[in-house]
């Protein structure tokens, strides 16, 4: 294996159910559920969970939500700006808390 991941275990995640199966239906249900079209289409879901894998950073999410929003009509244009919109909140959530840190110092420095 040359990283700690393994990209064949994306395929194994069916598994999980292995040592839990009640609880591996019910995820598996609901999962489906999400992704399912709604008041969103399914390629702007496959988007949305391809920012959020790459905020989340698991590559697993990033390998498959790849494959799924090309299969769903995603340009490499909308996949690139899904993925520059998750690193904007990201950077943002980083920075907002900054605030936080100029609270601490006022009340310090008084």
């Amino acid at each position: 294996m040359s990283s700690y991941y393994n990209p064949a275990d994306l395929g194994k995640f069916g598994a999980i159910a292995d040592f839990q199966p009640q609880l591996a239906e019910k995820f598996f249900a609901w999962y489906g559920d999400v992704f399912a079209e709604g008041a969103l289409t399914q390629r702007e879901k496959s988007l949305i969970a391809l920012a959020v894998a790459h905020a989340v950073q698991c590559p697993y999410c990033i390998d498959a939500y790849t494959t799924d929003s090309l299969q769903k009509g995603a340009t490499e244009q909308m996949m690139m700006e899904a993925v520059h919109v998750a690193a904007a909140i990201r950077g943002g959530a980083s920075l907002v808390h900054g605030v936080m840190m100029m609270n601490k110092v006022n009340d310090v420095s008084m």
